[in-house]
């Protein structure tokens, strides 16, 4: 094999690399059966499941996510997002939030790096039920569509 034909692949074995790093797969999965194995809770906190859908691309597909407080106050929300029904990843996205009535309003941001787009911002409210949020960055934005999974 000739230099040339592996410094072409470097490219999609740096995106296989930063896919396998994104994805926190087995965190993810164990938690996510432990944390909606419990009934439901009130508010932000706990396990929802819905679409991303990117208004940029098109694209859409499925998304997770489980959120806890953390002891400071802010929340963290760990996602984890299908892309082409075959690829999947996740990060996590420390959230300050806000109660305003029966809602809680909420913002964030996270640097998923250079091949990912750069520092994502996120903004949206909940419900018991309900998540929605926008997300944008340098290439794309979109939304976020979640219900409380176990309801």
């Amino acid at each position: 094999m000739s230099w040339g034909a592996v410094l072409r692949g470097a490219p999609c074995l740096a995106l296989l690399a930063a896919l396998a790093a994104l994805s926190g797969c087995s965190t993810f999965e164990r938690d996510w059966r432990v944390q909606s194995s419990f009934p439901p809770e009130p508010g932000l906190q706990g396990c929802w499941q819905g679409v991303w859908a990117s208004q940029v691309s098109g694209h859409t597909d499925s998304l997770r996510c489980i959120i806890g407080k953390a002891e400071d106050g802010t929340y963290r929300a760990r996602f984890k997002a299908k892309y082409r029904k075959v690829l999947s990843f996740g990060y996590t996205v420390p959230l300050k939030v806000e109660r305003r009535g029966d809602k809680e309003s909420f913002q964030g941001q996270a640097n998923l790096g250079w091949l990912a787009g750069g520092v994502y911002h996120y903004k949206g409210s909940s419900d018991s039920t309900n998540f929605q949020s926008t997300y944008s960055c340098k290439y794309d934005h979109g939304t976020f569509r979640m219900l409380k999974a176990g309801l």
